[in-house]
């Protein structure tokens, strides 16, 4: 019998405005496995903050994570990295962008910080590098957020953007990436957008003219169109992972407490694998949210913050039923 899938609880609690408003949280630069990693900061301003860490997908940066973080503020002291050679952060040594050096990255990042357990949020590349994480690591989560996590489906879907897929073909993918390197700086994030975006006209323009000055800013690293690709090409390369290595296994194995968040708009990671995704992790619960494309934290950061404070809430509740002998 099929196991039920658990919806998420959104939370009641008093949550301030999205502020589109303010800039990306400011950071710095800081050593870890060999790699310079950029990491920004979000003010605490809650008493007696837990921690956590964000991690963008592929072609993201930290700032992805800005408006989410604010309003979870009042809860979490918030970090978002730059994973190796994506954002302000410089190229990973031997040129390692698999999934699984990413996750040592985030482990090495979470060890720097004296081993405390965080709240770990992972979107599309980031959520399969969280899932990761959670799985060889449960020591350092309290609980896991995974939105569109790139999790493995080797069916060709209707609609589904090409672009991306045609940069793995051998004699193809140069010619490719020649042609988006030729388009304008504008050009290349209206388009990123409208891929991602279930709604592009609902990004503020500020947000928009940051995407621009992001794609103008990498154009100008050597390292960040290798970086792009070799990340791409070894996350298709772990759909192809079997057995125990496989990422589907690996989830199975988490037992943090989850919440899996997708929009039904999703045109890079079918949002047809969320049910299975709230199935395979033990303790998951689901959140599927209409007219929300590919990344959620940025395109509704209310539900998505009310959801995670759910989670965070059914967490506590569940720790106090267990302090308390007799308690159910």
């Amino acid at each position: 019998m099929t196991a039920p899938i658990r919806t998420a609880r959104l939370s009641d609690a008093p949550l301030k405005p999205v502020d589109a408003s303010i800039p990306p949280w400011p950071g710095e630069t800081e050593r870890v496995r060999g790699a310079e990693v950029f990491v920004r900061r979000t003010p605490a301003t809650g008493a007696d903050p837990e921690p956590a860490l964000f991690v963008h997908g592929l072609g993201g940066a930290s700032t992805n994570w800005t408006d989410l973080a604010d309003l979870l503020s009042g809860t979490l002291a918030g970090e978002a990295l730059d994973l190796p050679g994506f954002g302000r952060s410089g190229p990973v040594p031997r040129a390692d962008y698999s999934v699984e050096g990413h996750a040592r990255t985030v482990v090495a990042l979470l060890e720097k910080r004296g081993g405390v357990a965080v709240h770990l949020f992972g979107n599309s590349l980031g959520g399969a590098v969280a899932v990761l994480v959670a799985a060889a690591r449960p020591d350092l989560i309290r609980t896991l957020t995974l939105i569109s996590p790139a999790l493995p489906s080797l069916r060709p879907r209707r609609g589904a953007d090409l672009t991306m897929p045609l940069l793995l073909v051998p004699g193809v993918g140069g010619a490719v990436q020649r042609r988006l390197d030729g388009w304008s700086a504008e050009r290349r994030a209206r388009a990123t957008i409208e891929l991602c975006f279930g709604d592009p006209g609902s990004v503020p323009r500020n947000r928009f003219e940051e995407a621009v000055d992001e794609v103008a800013r990498r154009r100008a690293l050597p390292w960040a169109t290798d970086a792009f690709t070799a990340s791409l090409r070894a996350l298709a390369l772990s759909y192809l992972a079997a057995g125990d290595r496989s990422l589907w296994r690996r989830a199975a194995s988490v037992r943090a407490p989850t919440l899996v968040v997708w929009g039904d708009r999703d045109r890079l990671v079918t949002v047809k694998l969320a049910p299975r995704a709230a199935r395979v992790i033990p303790d998951a619960r689901l959140l599927v949210l209409s007219g929300v494309g590919h990344v959620a934290q940025l395109e509704d950061p209310q539900l998505v913050a009310r959801a995670f404070l759910g989670l965070r809430e059914d967490v506590g509740r569940a720790s106090h039923r267990e302090d308390v002998p007799g308690a159910r």
